[in-house]
């Protein structure tokens, strides 16, 4: 059976070669480990989120209003119906592991307060680096803040999945609008954040 064949097929054989890339320094040189398999949760978590904060954004918004504008054609209903609810899913749920697994690594490296005091703890590690990854830190989070109590529950309104009038369906679009546009700006300093943290500052 061809793996490629299924989503779910495709995700596994990928995090098998992942595990066997990742097993190889430990057999071989006795590194890795742990705070590998953090990382790597931590990026694969961010890449889905962000991913599709970027679809969002880049692709889907433009489409739909495209689709809203073209008169006769067959509109946004289909995304609306069947790709906006799941990919919203793998988004809430992918800022959630993101933040979960970058916290959980900062903690286990013993940065984790230094980080969200921006290094301003004395004798508490390198103040560059955590001021560096703090700063990225803090804008995940206010991105995470986004994702649930602004984005979500707006666009369940627009969705059709909570009940809401015309005037508050126009409000939610707004909010929900402005929120990702937030987040996308947000997001590039914080990927130079989380980047240029392990070069010592910024990049």
């Amino acid at each position: 059976m061809n793996p490629l064949n299924t989503i779910k097929g495709t995700i596994i054989a990928g995090a098998v070669i992942a595990t066997v890339i990742a097993v190889l320094p430990l057999t071989i040189v006795g590194q890795g480990g742990e705070g590998a398999a953090i990382i790597w949760l931590h990026v694969m978590s961010g890449v889905t989120w962000i991913g599709l904060l970027y679809y969002f954004n880049f692709v889907q918004v433009p489409a739909l209003a495209a689709a809203a504008a073209d008169e006769g054609g067959p509109g946004g209903a289909g995304i609306s119906k069947y790709v906006a609810p799941r990919a919203l899913l793998w988004f809430r749920w992918g800022a959630v592991a993101t933040w979960v697994t970058g916290a959980t690594y900062l903690l286990r490296q013993g940065n984790l307060v230094g980080a969200f005091t921006l290094g301003a703890v004395p004798g508490n590690g390198n103040s560059a680096v955590q001021m560096t990854i703090g700063i990225g830190a803090w804008l995940g989070t206010i991105m995470l803040f986004n994702v649930w109590v602004l984005i979500w529950p707006n666009q369940k309104k627009i969705l059709g999945m909570v009940e809401a009038s015309a005037e508050e369906i126009a409000k939610a679009r707004r909010v929900a609008f402005l929120a990702s546009r937030s987040n996308t700006m947000l997001s590039i300093p914080m990927l130079m954040s989380m980047i240029g943290s392990h070069h010592g500052f910024f990049i």
